[in-house]
């Protein structure tokens, strides 16, 4: 499945971009949440620091700084391939790891009964599908892709002299999948599943990278969560 191509307004001017090294303070806060003894990690503050710290500088960073819209990549001409290429996208990977959660881990033994005691088991389905899946989408495609990976990329493409290493933004990519997949709350909440997280945080990151529309990794991950809370709630009851 191809992308569709990037237009010729598609990535805002990033030379003019300001402050993009506040990204770096929920990777920080990430590295140092893991080096914390284990009393201390079993805080709630301690667990969603990383996170709330991601969204304050997401919020001193665009203070900074104009065109925030288009530099998250959310403008209205946008929204039609962002449906489109989401849905698809969201349909595909709920699918394959529907696959993984039901079939592959319980056959290589895992136990995925603990899910029904998870925030996300215990919420009313009404609840959960579509308006809290839905929102959660939205805060965390901007926090991580559209802030993160966003500011990360902007950051290394001051690093490389060629301009297909400055699209591809390697490092930005494999950074943010890494601190979206070991976030502190999906690693407690989701415990080995957290893995999943790591090519989701991939797939969704190279998407966003190439197309630089935030509404198709938005709808994406909605899409793919609503399709695998469904069919395990389904499954383990």
């Amino acid at each position: 499945m191809m992308a569709p191509e990037p237009g010729p307004h598609a990535a805002p001017t990033q030379a003019k971009e300001r402050r993009a090294a506040l990204a770096l303070l929920p990777i920080a806060a990430t590295l140092a949440f893991y080096a914390l003894p284990a009393s201390l990690q079993e805080q709630t503050l301690v667990l969603f620091a990383p996170q709330i710290i991601a969204y304050l500088a997401l919020g001193f960073w665009a203070a900074h700084n104009r065109d925030i819209v288009s530099r998250f990549g959310l403008e209205k001409r946008k929204i039609r391939d962002g449906l489109r290429w989401g849905l698809l996208t969201g349909l595909l990977l709920g699918c394959l790891n529907t696959f993984v959660i039901l079939s592959a881990y319980p056959h290589l033994g895992y136990d995925i009964s603990f899910l029904k005691t998870t925030p996300h088991g215990r919420l009313p389905l009404l609840v959960m599908v579509p308006w809290f899946i839905c929102g959660i989408a939205l805060l965390v495609e901007l926090n991580f892709r559209g802030f993160l990976l966003g500011r990360l990329a902007a950051l290394e493409s001051r690093l490389w002299r060629s301009g297909l290493a400055q699209r591809l933004s390697p490092l930005a990519l494999i950074t943010c999948a890494l601190i979206f997949a070991f976030d502190p709350f999906m690693v407690n909440t989701f415990q080995y599943l957290h893995w999943i997280a790591l090519w989701d945080g991939l797939i969704w990151g190279i998407i966003y990278l190439r197309t630089r529309n935030l509404y198709i990794t938005i709808v994406a991950h909605a899409v793919e969560v609503i399709v695998m809370y469904l069919a395990v709630r389904t499954a383990i009851g």
